[in-house]
């Protein structure tokens, strides 16, 4: 019993932490006692659930404790008793109102995104909150993602709570005249659920199907609220995310350990998302060749090779050059140093890998590493790409990528 309700804890706290913390905001307009109280709930729920099983509706259970903790709380700060009635108030209203499974709170998540990305937050810190309160990262790995400190990384999301406090930041979509100020913001985060979704930061699986899942819902929602001349870069996140998600059945095996693009069984690979996103890769485009216009074109040339070998790869470097362009970064030039191994060969791959390196910009990013030391293995230099996957075993902290990395150091050591 108490591993089962272990598992259920574990499973409820991957599909359902961003709408708890969502609903709990909603609530009481404060996200640290949301994510305090949300923290309290899953805790007792160990203890709970191993005692008297596993609730019909976990997540409506663990919302009933978090709300019951958030007003225990309320009630011993005796210098908020003039808020307790309106709280209470909002319980009986929430209490009489729809079902807690009804559509109300996953769009609560959607005005948890508009708030974490109000333009008087800097960019950085509509990221990481957004991750942190939607996705239940830790601050050890945003700031990870970040490649900056763990204790630099939880000064900003201090200091955007606080901004989001003190301003009295509304909890709301905002009125269609102010949509396209948060419109970039936005689409970042909604990205980045899907990217972890896609390529989960930490343990076990590599992929998180709910979280790709509501990345798209997200995603199709944000182009209807911009009806009804939709910007083209929601209109192109769409189907950037429809065309990766659309390979994500055979990325691993079965086993859960990573199948690379190049080996992948594409029969499994969703023709309908496919078909679905190709017609909205064209759309974006006419709209200009923006960051994710660029990068959707580039999976739909992969998507639409029916082998690795057709893949027309001189076309991807191109637009990896021009989305350097756009919006330059050290993770695009690895990107693009990928494609042009595929083109140049390794060796013209590991001058471009070895100057990023240089910058140090990427040092603790361990598909660098990983990258780097595939070329090495690409050209014989076994005994340099076993240092580099060494490197690369450092950073990673998905389960899946660990394993695939672990094989490839032992092929190096053979």
């Amino acid at each position: 019993m108490f591993l089962d309700a272990s598992l259920a804890i574990e499973k409820v706290y991957r599909s359902d932490w961003g709408r708890i913390v969502a609903a709990l905001i909603r609530l009481y307009g404060d996200f640290d006692l949301a994510e305090e109280v949300a923290q309290e709930a899953f805790a007792a729920a160990v203890d709970r659930w191993r005692q008297s099983g596993i609730p019909d509706n976990p997540r409506a259970w663990l919302i009933q404790a978090a709300r019951n903790k958030a007003v225990d709380r309320i009630r011993r700060r005796t210098v908020f008793a003039g808020k307790l009635e309106s709280y209470a108030a909002s319980e009986v209203q929430y209490a009489t109102g729809p079902d807690l499974d009804s559509g109300e709170i996953p769009d609560d998540r959607l005005r948890l995104i508009f708030t974490c990305c109000h333009p008087a937050l800097a960019h950085e810190a509509q990221v990481a909150l957004t991750l942190r309160t939607l996705c239940g990262l830790d601050t050890e790995e945003i700031a990870r993602a970040f490649l900056v400190p763990a204790v630099t990384m939880a000064q900003r999301l201090v200091r955007a709570k606080r901004k989001i406090r003190d301003a009295g930041i509304p909890y709301a979509v905002p009125v269609t005249r102010e949509l396209p100020a948060r419109l970039d913001a936005v689409l970042t985060v909604i990205y980045l659920i899907f990217n972890e979704g896609y390529a989960a930061t930490r343990g076990g699986p590599l992929l998180r199907a709910d979280l790709c899942a509501e990345a798209i819902r997200l995603g199709r929602l944000v182009r209807t609220l911009m009806a009804p001349e939709p910007p083209s870069e929601a209109t192109a996140l769409i189907a950037l995310m429809l065309l990766h998600d659309s390979r994500r059945n055979a990325r691993v095996d079965q086993t859960g350990d990573l199948v690379l693009l190049e080996e992948q069984d594409r029969t499994r690979w969703d023709q309908q998302e496919i078909a679905e996103a190709l017609p909205l890769v064209e759309e974006a485009f006419r709209g200009g060749p923006g960051p994710f216009a660029l990068q959707a074109a580039i999976v739909a040339l992969h998507c639409q090779a029916r082998r690795a070998e057709d893949t027309d790869w001189r076309q991807i470097v191109r637009l990896y050059s021009v989305l350097e362009q756009v919006e330059p970064s050290p993770v695009v030039s690895l990107n693009r140093a990928v494609a042009l191994a595929m083109v140049d060969g390794p060796e013209a791959a590991l001058a471009v890998i070895d100057k990023i390196a240089a910058s140090g910009d990427l040092d603790t990013y361990h598909l660098l590493h990983a990258v780097r030391a595939d070329m090495l293995r690409r050209i014989g230099s076994t005994e340099e790409a076993a240092k580099s996957y060494t490197r690369a075993l450092e950073q990673v902290t998905n389960d899946s990528e660990r394993r695939f990395l672990e094989r490839r150091l032992r092929e190096c050591q053979m």
